[in-house]
């Protein structure tokens, strides 16, 4: 068939050694020509709806079939190897992500970052790197947006050129395109795993102490308020994931989000998500409408994934008000950076009221803050755990009762540090008590910690 004929006197990309199987499968003008033709085959003589419900195994064994009949009637032979790569490309740009598909199948990155249909950069471990991974073109990569946001109702184009989605498995989507963005079509993905984290993992990690564990399971368990600070990429999230497991699981717990996360492996646990406007600019439903009506649904517990705007008066109003133990989070660089950012926010609720009793009020509410960083190493950690605290000319303070000590920096880049406690007892020991729960107050002691043959007093 004169249209696949090709000469063989260059080697396929595909037969170099590739840099990264996903490059190697898109950067192969052969294959391209191959994929686009039978793809278009499929779409008219196959129902691709019936093939999308398959299982993954039997999806590409029917590809597999109807691909192998199709060459075999144009007389089309390929090596073995480039007919793997062109089944895969085939399944991917007809019901997956096209060339995103590895990436969002490769459990160690956490997030994709495309800058233009020739730029893909990638993070593992926490840092980022770039790929080899290219589009066709601009079109190409509009096309797989346009995969993203179609089954959730979304659009995307000139008049509404930014859109937040989310992707079956939970991974969040954020795309821009021009005349917003200056570099072509913008796509962010942060990927979430499948089994969260626990708090048990996060230790291993060395993300917070066995003591710190220990002391955040406590305080949630005994329905303490917490507010988890970090900037973007810190492991708000993922704190927060791990440490709502404390929660007993007698508790009804209601989750309010912005576009959903959480994954709460526990039982009488419900889930609400904000709506964004329609087409026509109507139908938005807002976290802090989602807030309101969780108070008619009986919760134990309220856990908002991350307070922006007036919606935090809600939930303070909320944890003032019989809702103990509640949960979120909050943008901020350092716990005392969270209160400000809060009374900004209740100051967005449009209430006429003085500074001092805004203050009064989320102090109130408030019982400890968990400030969270990622490192110049890429790693995250828990450097502080605060309790909040009014002294008796009313003025806001919070307490450190545990810190993450930084030393210096390693040959290799890493941050080296150790975790310690501050010395200041929490006054929140005797509530613990009530519920039960018995912590040594050795952990809150200040000891020297070595390392590499150095004595810190911490």
């Amino acid at each position: 068939m004169a249209l696949f004929q090709r000469k063989r006197d260059k080697p396929l990309e595909s037969e170099q050694a590739p840099r990264t199987r996903a490059a190697s499968s898109y950067h192969n003008p052969y294959l391209d020509e191959l994929a686009d033709h039978y793809k278009a085959r499929l779409l008219r003589e196959t129902n691709l709806e019936r093939l999308t419900s398959l299982s993954a195994g039997e999806m590409r064994l029917a590809i597999e079939r109807l691909v192998s009949q199709y060459m075999s009637e144009e007389k089309v032979v390929i090596p073995r190897n480039e007919k793997e790569l062109l089944l895969t490309r085939l399944i991917n740009e007809s019901v997956g992500f096209g060339p995103l598909e590895p990436l969002l199948t490769d459990p160690e990155i956490t997030e994709i970052s495309i800058n233009g249909h020739q730029e893909v950069y990638i993070e593992k471990n926490g840092r980022l790197e770039r790929t080899d991974l290219k589009f066709r073109d601009e079109e190409h990569l509009r096309h797989i947006v346009d995969r993203i946001v179609a089954p959730l109702g979304r659009r995307i184009d000139e008049s509404s050129p930014m859109v937040d989605a989310r992707l079956k498995d939970g991974s969040r989507v954020n795309v821009v395109i021009p005349p917003i963005s200056l570099n072509g079509t913008l796509i962010s993905i942060r990927k979430f795993r499948k089994d969260p984290y626990s708090m048990e993992d996060l230790v291993g990690f060395n993300s917070f102490s066995e003591a710190m564990s220990r002391f955040l399971q406590a305080i949630v368990e005994a329905k303490l308020n917490v507010l988890i600070s970090g900037g973007t990429g810190s492991g708000k999230t993922t704190l927060l994931n791990a440490v709502a497991r404390a929660i007993p699981s007698y508790e009804r717990v209601i989750t309010i989000e912005d576009s959903a996360e959480l994954k709460l492996d526990r039982p009488n646990c419900v889930g609400m998500e904000a709506r964004p406007p329609n087409m026509e600019g109507k139908g938005e439903i807002t976290i802090r409408q989602l807030v309101k009506n969780s108070l008619r649904m009986r919760p134990d517990r309220i856990i908002v994934g991350e307070v922006r705007g007036a919606e935090a008066f809600d939930m303070l109003q909320a944890m003032n008000t019989g809702h103990e133990g509640s949960l979120t989070t909050v943008h901020a660089n350092s716990p005392q950076d969270a209160i400000n950012r809060l009374e900004g926010m209740v100051i967005m609720a449009g209430l006429d009221l003085p500074s001092s009793v805004i203050r009064e009020y989320i102090v109130s509410a408030l019982d400890f803050i968990v400030q969270v960083m990622r490192l110049s190493d890429g790693t995250r950690k828990i450097v502080s755990i605060s309790e909040v605290v009014t002294r008796p000319n009313k003025r806001v303070e919070v307490n450190e009762i545990f810190r993450f000590h930084r030393i210096g920096m390693g040959k290799k880049g890493e941050v080296i540090g150790c975790f310690t406690p501050t010395g200041v007892i929490p006054h929140c020991l005797e509530r613990l008590r009530v519920f039960g729960i018995e912590l040594d107050e050795s952990i809150f002691q200040v000891e020297e910690v070595k390392i590499r043959d150095h004595l810190y007093p911490v």
